[in-house]
């Protein structure tokens, strides 16, 4: 079990991986040995809570397929072992970060300063463009 927060785990045999070669520099090691990791999630058959996959969904959307599998992929480390455990600790990151509820934005007033200084630097913009102005229709 994966300790996501302190009220939230994860089960480890619900994680799949796939292995691939990874590209980029690595001479010939690169072409025979597959160290790349991608790491699949299912989040329709997970035991997260509703209100986290929706925020999963809205947050990581560019992440989770049609399928509803969050893909995580990680080619970073030359030995499988570690691209395996960035793969894992960039799931964890991903789902404590979604776990955190975002605070309601406060509708403000700009103040009566900021709302002087913007129309001055309306009508300072407007003075240089009537400078600029052609006034001779020849």
């Amino acid at each position: 079990m994966l300790d996501i927060t302190s009220s939230l785990k994860l089960d480890e045999r619900k994680i799949h991986f796939e292995y691939m070669r990874a590209s980029g520099p690595g001479g010939q090691n690169v072409n025979k040995v597959a160290t790349a990791v991608q790491l699949r999630f299912d989040l329709r058959v997970s035991s997260l809570p509703e209100k986290l996959k929706a925020r999963l969904r809205k947050v990581e959307a560019k992440r989770i397929s049609n399928d509803g599998v969050l893909i995580i992929e990680a080619k970073r480390f030359r030995t499988q072992e570690q691209n395996r455990q960035d793969a894992i600790k960039r799931l964890i990151v991903l789902l404590r970060k979604a776990s955190e509820e975002s605070k309601p934005r406060k509708k403000t007033k700009p103040t009566k300063v900021s709302r002087e200084k913007r129309l001055e630097a309306k009508k300072l913009r407007a003075e240089i463009k009537m400078i600029r102005r052609n006034n001779n229709p020849d």
